[in-house]
């Protein structure tokens, strides 16, 4: 039996994962809603699966903050705590997080053993290419989106399905958080 895998991105309205410019991280739109939701998403047993550029994202960026920082909230810090999957063919361990291991090779056949092996569900924040190739390939079960209320047309970094594949997408689940930002779930099948 295989276990799920969700592919979590945060975006804007008009498909960017981060933005330039004057912009701070979540757009500056985050809540307390969003923040707890978030932690909740992490409470549960799961594991995390990144790609070399995201793990070394976010390495780079927990190591230059504190624990005071906007970056430090509750839900990165439970992430960081989750094991965790790198799939590289650069990266050598170890690795400066908690319970990571990189896994050498091709990520469709990396996460597919995952998928069969793992006692747990697995997750990715972020991960933008690796991901569109698991989701090409079938392997995403839900697409996660947390739709922030901006658009970034001139400042948008990392579009979000930048060369995917064509995908029909049924939505399983929908909520608003803090008022103003959407969490969609979709079941995503290839076109």
């Amino acid at each position: 039996m295989t276990v799920s895998y969700t592919f979590d991105v945060f975006s804007s309205l008009d498909g960017f994962g981060a933005a330039g410019g004057d912009w701070t991280g979540y757009w500056g739109k985050q809540g307390p809603e969003l923040l707890e939701h978030r932690l909740a998403l992490y409470d549960a047993e799961q594991r995390m699966v990144f790609g070399a550029n995201t793990y070394r994202a976010f390495a780079r960026m927990l190591a230059s903050s504190t624990e005071e920082s906007d970056v430090r909230d509750r839900w990165v810090t439970r992430m960081r705590s989750l094991p965790a999957t790198v799939v590289s063919t650069t990266l050598e361990g170890p690795l400066d997080w908690p319970d990571a291991t990189v896994a050498s090779g091709d990520a469709v056949e990396v996460v597919a053993r995952l998928k069969e092996e793992s006692d747990v569900p697995l997750r990715s924040h972020g991960s933008l290419s690796m991901n569109r190739a698991l989701m090409a390939a079938g392997l995403v079960d839900r697409l996660q989106v947390t739709l922030f209320p901006v658009i970034n047309g001139q400042t948008g970094l990392d579009p979000i399905f930048r060369g995917a594949a064509d995908f029909d997408l049924e939505l399983v689940e929908s909520r608003t958080l803090d008022g103003h930002i959407q969490e969609l779930i979709y079941r995503p099948t290839v076109h």
